[in-house]
């Protein structure tokens, strides 16, 4: 089978480019400018070394479970330092870790805790809270990396703020810094309400609050005053009411920030060209603005709900919205992106099982994104996977199984500051799961088409089952199970002239 048409493949190489020299890795082969250390074997590169020094298990040799620099060997894999013949103590002189020294003999996470104390430790406002929030950045799983992240002068001032007690250790305290250090402030918050200490507070509503009152100061006073009521009388109540830190308000505040803005769109229009406001808006008014514009224009019908609930206009009436093409991916198509995306290395492993999920299973990204761990069993015995969309679980494909095993051994963005995540795609903010936008940036840049791919998937899933089945697995309504079983051909009196006979 061909590969699939549009595929352009990304990078998947991680790191930065190896520099050239005349000294051989006697590990790897490749050159190096100069070597890192000189174990019995010979020259040992950088990239070998941290390697080297990262690998822990049982020792082959004398049976003990720890650090295994030592090449493997004809007898068995690695060996630890003492049987291997490295004339080297890998020990930390402060803790007794094993593992690469980081500075004067001591580990990453002691020389973590070392520059973190003399930063908020050194006569803090709060002792107690600072204490606990050196514990918090002390427990990543790689603390090189949160060594790295507060090199950066705006961590440095964030950190330092927070010792003094010029900046409260609240989420009140940490939104007033939002406007100079937004992703510092992100990353840091998550971090303390994922270990505790802070409370728990969605951060697609905070944000949404704020984004409401900065797309009102710009409106005129007779287009802001409806538009604020429409935001936060019908959106920003019910996300409120309806936001956990089960279900996010990802989602809805999505849906809403489209449905606000094409609003305040239409009714600063209709005030610059007819100068009428919502209230004396007319069903002539809305027809023009729909006919002269992209289809996004289509969203002003929950305002317009919301009108006629509220009696603020109830003259006028937006229609439903039917789309008029319907893109569909060829199944030879669809089935050579399986293909790559089971086989090839065309991009990492985690974009690839979302898009397998997305062109085996008719799974929207929105829901990929927000999957669990708990969703994947895996039965010990026979090694068969089955993954709950819905109501129950569905077998897994023996090839896609090997993938998704592989995936839940080595989830991404679990090193630095969450060694735990619940999500099956952890995101790289501490308890959050990847941003379903990313997912389809990623996919679309290696040319898959997403709304042809899914709509491909459940058409052929509805000619291989009865619709209700299919829309009970997968999540769907029986409405839109029916509509695809239509569009494939696959009307469900067909079914009833295949029920076996007595």
């Amino acid at each position: 089978m061909s590969e699939p048409v549009g595929l352009s493949p990304r990078s998947t190489t991680r790191g930065r480019p190896r520099t050239t020299g005349t000294a051989v890795c006697v590990r790897c082969g490749r050159g190096a400018g100069r070597p890192r250390v000189w174990w019995p074997e010979g020259k040992v590169c950088g990239p070998c070394f941290t390697v080297a020094t990262r690998t822990r298990g049982i020792c082959p040799g004398c049976g003990q479970d720890r650090l295994l620099p030592g090449p493997p060997t004809p007898d068995g894999g690695p060996r630890c330092g003492e049987c291997a013949g490295i004339p080297h103590d890998f020990h930390c002189t402060r803790c007794g870790t094993e593992g690469e020294s980081y500075r004067r003999g001591t580990c990453a996470r002691c020389a973590l805790r070392d520059d973190l104390t003399a930063m908020l430790l050194t006569d803090p406002a709060d002792p107690a809270a600072m204490a606990r929030l050196v514990d918090v950045l002390c427990r990543a799983d790689r603390p090189e990396s949160i060594i790295t992240w507060k090199r950066s002068p705006k961590v440095q001032a964030l950190l330092a703020s927070l010792a003094a007690g010029t900046t409260p250790l609240t989420h009140e305290g940490l939104d007033a810094r939002i406007g100079t250090d937004g992703r510092t402030v992100d990353h840091l918050r998550a971090l303390l309400v994922h270990h505790g200490l802070l409370p728990y507070r969605d951060p697609y509503l905070a944000r949404f609050e704020a984004w409401i009152e900065d797309k009102l100061r710009p409106l005129a006073p007779e287009v802001a005053k409806p538009v604020e009521q429409f935001a936060k009388w019908h959106h920003l109540r019910r996300i409120r009411s309806t936001a956990t830190p089960d279900a996010t308000a990802r989602g809805p505040v999505h849906s809403a920030k489209q449905e606000v803005t094409e609003t305040a769109k239409f009714l600063q229009w209709l005030w610059d060209t007819h100068h009428r406001t919502a209230a004396a808006c007319t069903q002539q008014d809305v027809d023009e603005w729909r006919a002269s514009g992209p289809t996004t224009r289509k969203q002003i019908k929950t305002f317009f709900g919301f009108a006629r609930r509220t009696r603020l206009n109830t003259a006028v009436d937006v229609g439903s919205y039917t789309a008029r093409t319907r893109p569909t991916l060829a199944q030879d198509q669809r089935l050579a992106w399986l293909r790559e995306l089971l086989t090839g290395n065309s991009e990492s492993r985690p974009y690839r099982v979302a898009g397998i999920l997305l062109l085996l299973y008719a799974q929207p990204l929105v829901r990929v994104a927000a999957l669990r761990t708990e969703a994947i069993t895996i039965d010990p015995a026979t090694g068969q996977a089955a993954i709950t969309f819905a109501e129950r679980p569905i077998p897994v494909p023996g090839g896609f199984a090997e993938l998704l095993r592989d995936h839940l051994e080595a989830r991404p963005n679990l090193r630095t500051g969450v060694a735990e995540s619940p999500w099956l795609f952890p995101g790289t903010i501490a308890g959050q799961h990847l941003h379903p936008n990313g997912i389809m940036d990623r996919l679309r840049s290696l040319g898959i088409e997403l709304a042809s791919g899914r709509n491909r998937a459940l058409d052929e899933l509805v000619t291989q089952m009865p619709p209700p089945l299919v829309a009970d697995a997968l999540g769907y309504s029986y409405q839109v199970a029916f509509l695809h079983a239509s569009a494939a051909a696959e009307p469900w009196a067909r079914y009833a002239g295949l029920r076996p006979h007595p």
